[in-house]
């Protein structure tokens, strides 16, 4: 091939180096006004009384809005006001907002508002939450509407529950010669994007909604909208510019409406809503939480043959993406293992902690560090070596899914193989654990990854692309630049079908809802798999026009045409043919007839064949593939103070095939770091009273420069036969086994199972002493 697998440079690089990239929070309109947030300083608790007189007498306000009853908002429960009414639910909820001509005077009014509070009792834990004393987040529970695959139970605090029931898991069991069972913990923690939250919003004279945001989903914001306020869907219009990093933070729909509702206030102005680090640390949407319950059976020679699970996802104070959480870890709650006996409960569950969006991931990274750790701890029991326990029982063509669904070479690749590189590469015969010192010891520790994306059945995406004059391309999607280049891969697909310089492909960077085809949302790794089915498609639909005019001036059947090199030319005779320039926008005859005009190619892709899962026992397709993986991480631990040095990370995922070479390794070592700053460092702390203590980057601290390790990065290649150029999705997957692999190594390098996170020195510390933060 002349374009995929090269390390092409990314289409939007230069204004990004050059800083002439614009970002959400760049736009500026004349008479824009500027919205600040009063945020909640309460977990929980009731609003009596909130005083606005002072505030609306400061210069420059123009509006102060307060909650309302209705409508209530969210994706997949509608359960939330945009603005807190009657009683707020975690620490950080807007609970009024100013809009000033500045934002200095809007924060000065906001201070000026006077809110009192009772305070309520705070469910500070999933596993709290499920206590039959435990107070209700959400007495209307019932009365909520909600999505079709969300199964809330009322008068509970379960916003959804899933259940897998595969085989027999009681007969599993009973046929097993060992078992182990255990419990991890961890509470929420944040997305840290550069770019934090942000977004203008105006409404029109004609009632038209124009919204400029930071979101992986400006179509969901303009359905959200339209179907909460009664607003003419067609007369919504969402901007998504390119953002300044993403990882799931940004696929909810919060900042937008808010933005909304205070452009309505002032007749319609354009306002910004910017949010502060501490906002977007607090106020938005986060990273979910995780109490879980795993429990292993397998026979003396370490087959598996029964796993039984209890997921309790912390869905925070509302719902809204939660449901969906639940539900993808439900569906891949094994790991890429294949076991014929499987029970699992995976909940949804309100808490008065921040609720969560998407994360990197989508709660395959979480569950998978449940079920690692206990990999890990079986292998031990077992005295087998964990490598060979996860070979023993690796998924592969021929097994079955937890939701039943039959796996082959094409929807699952290859584990084993991944597991041989990784041996190789982490020199894994040498042991696990080496002595260096009287203090110091070096260890590893591995985790296999795998995961499908649980989208809605009916989420498609569409391109169109447009012939210009000069015989170059533009190619318009709906993906959105979230930083993972995903657009230029798709330029890549098409300068490849086309047999043209990728050079002469341009991408428009800036989504734009009213004139850019559809894309359901840039998550889930899904932006390559469908838009770039969707723009194949289009290019087919061009590659046809192109091949009918040309087929008019050469006198010759479309068949026996091809198109390349910005040529359409008779296959057996490459010289004879026409320059795509001159037929772009038709063709003029010597005598003045013209025939076609512009040629405009459209495509548009959509899942096929996938399922709602079964209520009962979870069975369904739940996705179009699973990619796997294998990953290491070795650590250099000092068992004095517990300090220590991750020295080297690896992976090996089957990526089915190589699009760029640069930009596939490049966004697997970006997910890597990512998933040991969540592992070793990233948390809110949060005390009992349901209050984050950490909501600023000198105190919530991810990985920093010069505290990385080796990335090593490996890729096999088992073609996905349905996907574009066989690629699989690679966005998320270098994340989803970094915590478990380096709880892992850290719990052979201390002598002590660690199955809460972060892993901090100091929990290793109270791990070995036996005490937690509340007997100290």
């Amino acid at each position: 091939m002349e374009t995929i697998g090269k390390s092409v440079y990314r289409k939007e690089a230069p204004d990004k180096v050059t800083g002439a990239a614009k970002y959400t929070a760049d736009v500026q309109k004349p008479g824009m006004l500027h919205a600040k947030l009063v945020i909640s300083p309460y977990a929980h608790a009731r609003i009596k009384d909130i005083d606005i007189s002072e505030a609306r007498k400061m210069p420059g306000v123009r509006a102060v809005l307060t909650g309302q009853p209705t409508p209530l908002v969210g994706e997949e429960i509608r359960d939330r006001p945009p603005i807190a009414f009657g009683k707020v639910r975690y620490h950080g909820e807007p609970a009024a907002v100013v809009v000033a001509d500045t934002p200095v005077q809007a924060q000065a009014a906001a201070e000026r508002i006077r809110i009192a509070y009772e305070p309520l009792p705070v469910v500070n834990s999933p596993a709290d939450a499920l206590r039959k004393d435990a107070p209700l987040i959400h007495e209307n529970l019932e009365q909520y509407e909600k999505g079709v695959m969300t199964y809330a139970e009322p008068n509970t605090n379960i916003a959804s529950r899933i259940r897998i029931r595969k085989g027999d898991a009681a007969k599993g069991f009973s046929e097993s010669d060992v078992i182990v069972e255990n419990r991890i913990s961890f509470a929420p923690s944040d997305h840290a994007a550069m770019e934090t939250r942000c977004c203008v919003a105006e409404i029109s004279a004609d009632g038209t909604v124009t919204i400029i945001t930071s979101s992986q989903a400006p179509f969901m914001a303009k359905k959200i909208i339209s179907a909460a306020f009664g607003v003419e869907i067609g007369k919504i219009v969402v901007h998504a510019p390119l953002v300044g990093g993403a990882y799931g933070g940004k696929s909810s729909v919060q900042w937008e409406i808010i933005g909304y509702l205070a452009s309505k206030a002032v007749g319609g102005r354009p306002v910004k809503l910017d949010y502060t680090r501490e906002e977007d640390l607090l106020t938005a949407p986060v990273h979910i939480g995780l109490d879980a319950t795993v429990k292993l059976g397998c026979s003396k020679d370490g087959k598996l043959l029964a796993a039984e699970m209890v997921y309790l996802f912390d869905s925070g104070a509302y719902a809204d993406k939660s449901p969906n959480l639940n539900r993808a870890g439900a569906v891949d709650c094994t790991g890429p293992y294949h076991i014929d006996h499987v029970s699992c409960d995976s909940l949804s569950v309100y808490t008065n902690h921040p609720y969560p969006s998407a994360f990197r991931g989508f709660a395959h990274s979480e569950v998978l560090f449940a079920f690692e750790r206990t990999m890990d701890m079986l292998a031990a029991k077992l005295q087998m070596d964990p490598l060979a326990l996860r070979r023993r029982n690796a998924i592969a063509p021929g097994h079955t899914t937890p939701t039943q669904v039959l796996l082959n070479t094409s929807n699952v690749g290859n584990l084993p193989r991944c597991l041989e590189r990784l041996q190789e590469l982490m020199n894994w015969e040498e042991g696990a654990l080496i002595r260096l010192s009287d203090r110091k010891v070096r260890a590893k520790g591995i985790s296999c990854i795998w995961k499908t994306s649980t989208i809605e059945p009916d989420a498609s995406s569409g391109a169109v692309l447009l012939a210009n004059p000069d015989g170059s391309i533009n190619l318009i999607s709906g993906v959105v630049e979230i930083g993972t280049g995903t657009k230029t891969v798709l330029a890549q697909m098409l300068a490849e079908k086309l047999r043209m310089d990728v050079s002469r492909i341009h991408v428009k960077m800036e989504v734009d809802t009213q004139t850019t085809p559809e894309h359901w949302k840039t998550v889930a790794s899904r932006g390559t798999f469908m838009a770039g089915r969707a723009v194949l498609a289009a290019a087919e639909d061009l590659i046809r026009q192109l091949k009918d005019i040309a087929s008019r001036v050469l006198r010759c059947s479309p068949d026996d045409l091809e198109v390349g090199g910005e040529r359409v030319f008779l296959r057996d005779d490459p010289k004879t043919g026409i320059s795509i320039k001159d037929i772009a926008y038709g063709y003029t005859y010597p005598n003045g007839n013209a025939i076609g005009g512009q040629i405009i190619g459209r495509g548009n892709y959509i899942l096929r064949h996938l399922t709602c899962l079964d209520p009962e026992t979870g069975a369904g397709v739940p996705g179009p593939e699973w990619t796997v993986g294998a990953q290491g991480v070795v650590v250099e631990y000092d068992r004095r103070d517990h300090t220590y040095q991750i020295l080297k990370a690896v992976s090996v995922i089957d990526i089915g095939n190589v699009l760029n070479a640069k930009a596939a390794r490049g966004q697997v070592i970006g997910a890597m770091s990512m998933g040991l700053s969540f592992g070793g460092r990233e948390t809110f702390e949060i005390d009992r009273n349901g209050i984050v203590l950490n909501p600023q980057l000198r105190t919530y601290r991810p990985l920093r420069f010069g505290e990385h390790p080796e990335y090593i990065v490996d890729f096999v290649e088992t073609p996905q036969l349905d996907a574009p150029y066989g690629a699989r999705g690679v966005g998320e997957h270098g994340l989803l086994g970094m915590p478990a692999a380096l709880a892992n190594a850290l719990s052979l390098a201390s002598g002590t199972d660690l199955n809460r996170l972060p892993l901090t020195p100091e929990f290793i510390w109270r791990t070995k002493r036996g005490t937690s933060h509340d007997s100290v």
